[in-house]
């Protein structure tokens, strides 16, 4: 059974790094960029800080652990760089509420996914639960008024495929380090989207801010998520990581006024109590286990 202090201090880690996750959509909403150069910029900040981590983590064995990545390591790779340019995008194009609706589905993706590449079966509740969560995304992407949102759930859906399946492939590979992949998916989304610049530099503070975006959404967030996650089961991690949903479409709003649609918040409604739903019956079952 996990210690006390353990669990706590596994808690607060990944709490923590779900409240970084969040202040995604309030970077994008701070930075009056087009979408390539703030990917191109928090791209080159966020494979900087995760070589940083890299090194912190492995040392001097932190080359072997890149070269040792393989064939699945370049799938995994292109996905990052699917979900990395999609998140950005999605935020450009739709309401911060949309982007996290849609992407709290997550769970209930990996688990089809699961299924079909590994042969891993979903129970019974997964299946309830994704149906109510397939309902809200219908809600939300059924009343869209504007054309852009409909391009920017679409984008989002491709988004959270793209992440589910770096998930399954994180399970089906487990000695695959995630930090590698994310360093080189950064790197090729920053040459990726270069060419595309608008000319000149962006303003000290604009870099500062694409600074942050980086550090705080990517490498920080991934090395306390990766730190707290084994001190804690795996799907207390994703129910913590539900507050990444909640809060941000809430910064958004306390800074900018951001108001969620009628429908986002009928629609996220039911993904949220649908996702709440089935892992607090995961949680039960692993307390069962475990006393």
């Amino acid at each position: 059974m996990v210690r006390v202090s353990s669990r706590s201090y596994g808690i607060t880690l990944v709490a923590m790094a779900a409240v970084l996750w969040s202040t995604a959509g309030l970077f994008v909403r701070l930075l009056d960029l087009d979408v390539w150069t703030i990917l191109a910029w928090r791209s080159i900040f966020a494979a900087i800080s995760l070589c940083l981590i890299l090194i912190f983590l492995h040392g001097r064995n932190a080359l072997e652990t890149t070269r040792a990545i393989g064939r699945p390591g370049f799938v995994a790779v292109a996905l990052a760089v699917v979900s990395m340019g999609g998140y950005v995008v999605a935020l450009k194009l739709t309401t911060v509420a949309n982007v996290m609706i849609i992407y709290a589905t997550v769970p209930f993706v990996a688990a089809g996914m699961a299924f079909v590449w590994i042969n891993e079966k979903a129970a019974p509740r997964v299946l309830l639960a994704s149906g109510v969560a397939l309902a809200g995304i219908v809600i939300v992407a059924g009343f869209a008024t504007r054309a852009q949102d409909l391009a920017g759930n679409a984008i989002a859906f491709l988004m959270t495929l793209a992440f589910a399946a770096q998930l399954v492939m994180a399970r089906r590979y487990p000695r695959l380090e995630m930090a590698v992949v994310n360093a080189f998916a950064a790197t090729l989304c920053a040459l990726a989207c270069w060419p595309f610049l608008e000319a000149g530099t962006p303003s000290p503070r604009q870099l500062v801010v694409l600074a942050l975006f980086g550090i705080a959404t990517t490498a920080l967030a991934y090395l306390l998520f990766l730190i707290g996650g084994r001190y804690i089961p795996s799907s207390e991690a994703g129910l913590l990581g539900l507050l990444d949903v909640v809060l941000g479409p809430f910064w958004v709003w306390l800074a900018f006024g951001e108001q969620p649609s009628r429908a986002a918040l009928v629609g996220g409604s039911l993904v949220l109590a649908s996702v709440f739903w089935y892992l607090s019956g995961s949680l039960r079952t692993i307390d069962a286990h475990e006393s």
